[in-house]
């Protein structure tokens, strides 16, 4: 996955820049044990194309106790624009439904087109609140 996600174009919205080998490692390493929280679950997956399972982005949720999964996904950007993001999420928002969550949310810099249409794809609409400069977009389920 650190190469997946080693292209610093990745963090145009979000911040940040790629991680080595070893942070991504100990990232995934501290998402797999899970939330220290005991009312938060980490729902985490790495994406793979079905034809030669080569790994090209990840998809995931938080959900709180309160019923609210914050959803989130990156497709490296090789493999962008073939709809894999909105696919996986759609399949995420399919998979918190019936897990019984009842709002599903996402983060997203308005400037950021793609993200948007795969939060629509997903059944997402924007709302009208901001949070640290990008627009919550929001379904209830």
């Amino acid at each position: 996955m650190a190469v997946v996600l080693s292209d610093p174009a990745l963090h145009t919205f979000i911040g940040g820049s790629p991680g080595t080998p070893e942070a991504v490692r100990a990232r995934y390493e501290r998402l797999v044990a899970g939330s220290p929280d005991p009312s938060v679950s980490w729902c985490n997956w790495v994406l793979r194309l079905r034809e030669d399972a080569r790994l090209v982005g990840t998809v995931q949720a938080t959900v709180t106790g309160d019923s609210v999964a914050e959803i989130a996904w990156v497709v490296g950007t090789p493999w962008q624009g073939r709809g894999l993001a909105s696919e996986a999420a759609a399949g995420l928002v399919a998979r918190l439904r019936e897990r019984g969550v009842g709002t599903v949310v996402a983060h997203i810099h308005p400037g950021h087109g793609a993200s948007a249409a795969v939060a629509a794809a997903a059944g997402l609409s924007p709302t009208e609140e901001e949070q640290d400069g990008e627009t919550r977009w929001q379904l209830r389920l």
